[in-house]
């Protein structure tokens, strides 16, 4: 690979993988953050992005952390992408493949960072709606618990593309944000929540979560 050709590598966020991706798994996986992705020719289009066929490159793009690397880079179709799209893409897929992120020179790895699912609802549910699934806090209207889980009501931030068909006519999205120790529980509150009040989890990359074992990483 030539100098230029590594270069290009780094223009975008990026998914070092330790394996070629299967080209249906990663549109799959794809779809999951948008819906909306199709395939053109060797690459695929989602909102605002085209994710550019897996190439193979150097050890170095991770620093060495992966002795064989298939980068999977995220560039901006037009304006910049909203929302961080390209950069939560690239590292959304990084953790479904077992690889590693690399934005702007840096190397980063989505499975070590804690973070919870959200539940993404098209109107703010009252304390009433919550019950019994999460007791509110008494200090705090926006704050809820479920044992050791604690949960906070916020407005969401942006419009993700995998909940334009499921709430499409919602023009103010509320997110429950969910933290706690074990993601499993978590995930299995999540979607308890989305099933009662007609929303739809999304992990900390807004991709759509339909299991809760689809928060932890690999094996």
């Amino acid at each position: 690979m030539g100098w230029m050709a590594k270069r290009r590598l780094r223009t975008g966020p990026t998914a070092a993988l330790p394996a070629k991706p299967d080209p249906a798994e990663l549109l799959r996986i794809i779809q999951l953050a948008d819906p909306s992705a199709r395939k053109d020719g060797d690459d695929i289009v989602a909102t605002d992005v085209r994710v550019c066929a897996p190439v193979e490159a150097e050890p170095d793009l991770t620093g060495g952390e992966l002795e064989k690397v298939w980068a999977v880079r995220v560039t901006a179709e037009g304006p910049l992408p909203l929302d961080f799209f390209d950069r939560y893409l690239a590292e959304g897929l990084a953790f479904r493949l077992k690889g590693l992120a690399v934005c702007r020179g840096e190397v980063s790895d989505p499975a070590d960072e804690e973070s919870g699912p959200a539940v993404i609802l098209p109107v703010r549910p009252t304390a009433e709606e919550l019950a019994p699934l999460l007791e509110p806090q008494e200090d705090d209207e926006f704050t809820f618990t479920a044992g050791d889980i604690r949960a906070a009501l916020v407005p969401q931030k942006g419009r993700p593309p995998a909940v334009e068909e499921l709430l499409p006519f919602a023009t103010e999205l509320t997110a429950i944000e969910l933290r706690g120790d074990e993601p499993v529980k978590l995930g299995a509150l999540a979607l308890e929540l989305s099933e009662k009040l007609n929303g739809l989890v999304v992990d900390r990359w807004r991709f759509r979560v339909d299991t809760a074992e689809e928060l932890v990483p690999p094996a």
